[in-house]
């Protein structure tokens, strides 16, 4: 064991107010609507930081939790402290060195979930009477909390219902966006089950440059967006933050039981709150847990306390529901259960998540068949090699090729991905032509999502988003 401060070295309280004030000024950079190229610049120097935290002390950087005096780190025979190599996944800002991504192993040890192994996807699948969706037989929704829980009141023939969420910053969803909503439709099918879908117009509203007016609006287009995924509208019921808050007291008392059962420390230390964030960043996590409780939806449940919830979502959005499950005991409700996908990767490679502020890092549901090719073509990062001739001998890296990567998401039929794996890592399929592959795929997947969407009227927007009462079986 060594002293954390060595001749000439920052100190680590030095340190954790550096990674505290990059922190802060990435924060100001994303309200400020910074360049994404600025904002990730600043990004990456907070991942360095918190790295150098890591490597000094051994700890991992909380906001709020200063490093003790005295500290030492357990150093490697290099000298260096174990475990730098440190992801940043946070409800905001998704970021990795490393090329094939987020290493969601080391992440499932670090939130404390379970990993979706081959017995649970078995078990799912006798439950469900169906076979396995492909997010879940190829490893897009990864890991879970209380899944088992789940399947057991299924068998028991108590019925559960699905909560998921969408967070309306831009008129236009992208591809990524449609994850969560692709697998909690199948869930909804198969195990014939109600879902709420939270708009959260008010959390953009508190964390973007737009007005109430705009987020609102988003909501609502968004909401089309969501319609079009093929939801039953007698099993679904979405809403907007700015429009139920108001309207249902049950909601809001909900809302107020969660508010006062977590400090101020905890909100700190969970989000990294500082104290320029406004008072309304520090009390939404209590408005995205309320759903998570049957009684927040009196119209659909009758009052009833206690239907299990589950809720599809990116693991970005844990730490929302981690301080949900802590306070759920306390105020007398059963723990949301979550099963958790991976991130859907920006054009330029898997270091980042797509962003609806980059437009050419995302393909948009609005994008034209020839968008949607040019982007591909222009912007997808690509695992082969720099000549014809080297890729032929050497073959290309699927682990690294977004287009690869983009087609384990939206391509149904195992054998033929498989097939394109081996033959472009193999050298048989040039860069060119899985490209090609992608692009047909993506180019039919929109324009029949744009189809479906022609057909959602605001008609169909008030009878989605009208509380009432809906058709399941408790």
């Amino acid at each position: 064991m060594t002293e954390c401060q060595g001749d000439g070295a920052p100190s680590p309280m030095e340190l954790f107010e550096s990674v505290t004030a990059q922190g802060e000024k990435v924060r100001s950079l994303k309200s400020a609507k910074a360049e994404k190229a600025e904002v990730d610049a600043a990004v990456q120097s907070l991942l360095k930081l918190k790295m150098d935290f890591k490597r000094l002390t051994g700890l991992d950087y909380k906001a709020g939790s200063p490093p003790p005096e005295n500290c030492t780190a357990a150093n490697d025979e290099n000298g260096s402290a174990e475990g730098t190599d440190e992801d940043m996944v946070d409800p905001w800002t998704v970021s990795t060195s490393n090329a094939k991504g987020v290493d969601y192993d080391k992440l499932i040890v670090r939130f404390g979930s379970s990993k979706i192994d081959k017995e649970l996807i078995d078990r799912i699948e006798k439950v469900a009477g169906q076979k396995p969706h492909r997010f879940l037989r190829r490893g897009i929704f990864f890991s879970h909390r209380d899944m088992h829980q789940v399947l057991d009141a299924v068998e028991k023939n108590k019925s559960f219902y699905l909560y998921t969420g969408r967070g309306p910053s831009s008129e236009a969803m992208h591809v990524g966006h449609l994850i969560p909503f692709i697998f909690t439709k199948w869930l909804q099918e198969v195990f014939d089950i109600p879902l709420v879908v939270q708009l959260t117009d008010d959390e953009k509203y508190l964390w973007k440059d737009l007005s109430l007016e705009e987020c609102h609006r988003f909501a609502v287009e968004n909401a089309k967006d969501i319609i079009a995924c093929g939801f039953d509208v007698n099993k679904t019921f979405i809403f907007s933050d700015l429009d139920y808050m108001g309207a249902s007291p049950s909601f809001y008392r909900n809302v107020v039981k969660v508010q006062k059962h977590v400090t101020f420390n905890q909100v700190k230390g969970i989000f990294g709150f500082g104290d320029s964030d406004c008072i309304g960043k520090i009390s939404f996590p209590a408005i995205q847990a309320a759903p998570s409780f049957s009684s927040s939806f009196p119209e659909i449940f009758g009052g009833r306390k206690d239907v299990q919830c589950l809720i599809p979502c990116a693991i970005d959005q844990d730490p929302y529901f981690r301080m949900t499950r802590d306070v759920a005991p306390r105020i007398g409700y059963s723990k949301p259960a979550l099963l958790h996908s991976t991130f859907f990767p920006a054009l330029q490679g898997a270091q980042t998540k797509m962003s609806a502020s980059d437009a050419n890092s995302s393909i948009f549901l609005t994008d034209t068949p020839n968008q949607i090719k040019n982007k591909i073509n222009k912007y997808a990062f690509s695992g082969g090699k720099d000549t014809v001739e080297e890729h032929r001998k050497f073959g290309g890296n699927a682990d690294v090729d977004v287009s690869y990567m983009y087609l384990t998401f939206f391509l149904e039929d195992d054998e033929e991905l498989e097939k394109i794996r081996q033959d472009y890592t193999s050298g048989a399929m040039l860069t060119g032509e899985l490209k090609k592959v992608l692009i047909k795929t993506l180019q039919t997947m929109i324009a029949e999502h744009q189809e479906r969407r022609k057909h959602v009227t605001e008609e169909t927007v008030r009878q989605f988003m009208t509380p009432r009462p809906l058709n399941f079986s408790l």
